[in-house]
């Protein structure tokens, strides 16, 4: 393949800024198109696997993720009560740490610290307006007035994806999962020296994540309705409702929690784009294409390994339309399985009825399923 291609990557998450990084340290001029305003990312904090340490190992941040969080080794599991039910060791992808907390700022900073050190453009406030794909390459006109011809277009903008949506309509819409996310940074207690995850019946799951020596954060999984938001001035009294059946770190955590505007609530959805990953070349990727419950911690690093990967097809394949399909042939089963796995884990905690495929998969067992994804991508 030709030494330099021009590419636009549509969404500056994880996702799009790992791919930034990737290429334009490969010599490819990158630019990134983000519709926030600046760089600050939202969010508490995210678990990053051991693949997805290795993919941040690959692009040569490494280290400063873990200096940025905190690495971790067990995944303790817990009753209600916080008395530990089993310690799980976390397994290695080659040398990369089994596991590491760390703030959702904290990460795209470093993320997009390496992007630009690498070459990348960033350009916020700016989404497309114009594409036009002639099959020799992408015209693209965006919001600010910026644009041109490009070799390749991707779209990393998330599980609403707009562009998703121009090229394949209202087609792949989020699904709701019945359940939703709360998430609240609260100090770290010193006995959390991994993630201690916690069930109570068929409704709740409560997790603590260390992310950095002083913070965790509190994650929380309820089953809601759709159309449910929590009150403004009294979300983190409406988390302590829900979490009454929990007593031990839990209690301890959310003790702390005084300020409503600090409490983070998300639907869990999923996306499942069934058509080809790619039109011409336009290609959608991480949660734009696959998104997946959070079941296996595995969203963000399912993004990131579609990142490394494109770049290695494009450096390995005679063109470019070669390299999108040889990409897919990678991604797809290993980005479906582990959204299949996560819904399954879902229905599993919840006591919903589970169909036999998932039985299937549920064999694996959350052990057998973290060394699976240790494996290469």
């Amino acid at each position: 393949m030709a030494p330099s291609l021009r590419v636009l990557i549509h969404g500056g998450g994880i996702g799009g800024l790992t791919l930034a990084a990737a290429l334009a340290r490969r010599g490819h001029t990158v630019e990134v198109a983000e519709l926030r305003p600046g760089p600050e990312a939202l969010g508490v904090g995210i678990i990053q696997p051991s693949n997805a340490l290795h993919v941040m190992g690959e692009i040569g941040v490494l280290d400063a993720c873990l200096e940025a969080g905190y690495e971790w080794e067990v995944l303790t599991i817990a009753d209600p009560a916080g008395n530990t039910l089993a310690a799980v060791p976390q397994p290695r992808m080659g040398d990369a740490p089994p596991a590491n907390g760390i703030p959702r700022p904290a990460l795209a900073a470093i993320l997009g610290d390496a992007a630009v050190a690498a070459g990348a453009t960033l350009r916020f406030s700016a989404t497309i307006t114009h594409l036009t794909d002639d099959g020799d390459g992408v015209d693209v006109t965006l919001s600010d007035g910026s644009g041109g011809r490009y070799d390749l277009v991707v779209g990393f903008d998330g599980i609403g994806s707009a562009l998703r949506t121009r090229l394949y309509g209202a087609k792949y819409t989020p699904e709701y999962t019945g359940f939703a996310n709360w998430r609240v940074t609260v100090p770290r207690l010193p006995e959390v020296r991994g993630v201690v995850m916690s069930t109570a019946g068929e409704s709740a799951k409560a997790l603590l994540t260390p992310i950095s020596d002083e913070t965790m954060y509190l994650g929380a999984v309820f089953a809601e309705a759709e159309d449910f938001r929590p009150d403004p001035t009294r979300a983190h009294e409406q988390l302590a409702d829900r979490l009454t059946m929990f007593a031990g770190p839990v209690a301890a955590a959310l003790a702390t929690v005084t300020d409503p505007s600090a409490v983070v609530h998300s639907r869990i959805s999923q996306v499942t784009v069934e058509e080809p990953w790619h039109v011409g070349r336009v290609l959608l990727a991480g949660d734009a294409a696959h998104a997946c419950t959070p079941h296996l911690a595995q969203g963000a690093a399912m993004a990131v390994e579609d990142a490394v990967v494109l770049a290695e097809s494009l450096d390995t394949e005679p063109d470019v339309p070669a390299a999108l399909t040889a990409w897919e042939a990678r991604r797809r089963p290993r980005a479906m399985w582990v959204q299949a796995m996560s819904r399954a884990v879902l229905r599993q905690e919840t006591g919903a009825p589970t169909t036999a495929e998932e039985d299937e998969l549920l064999k694996t067992g959350i052990p057998g399923a973290a060394h699976a994804l240790a494996q290469p991508y």
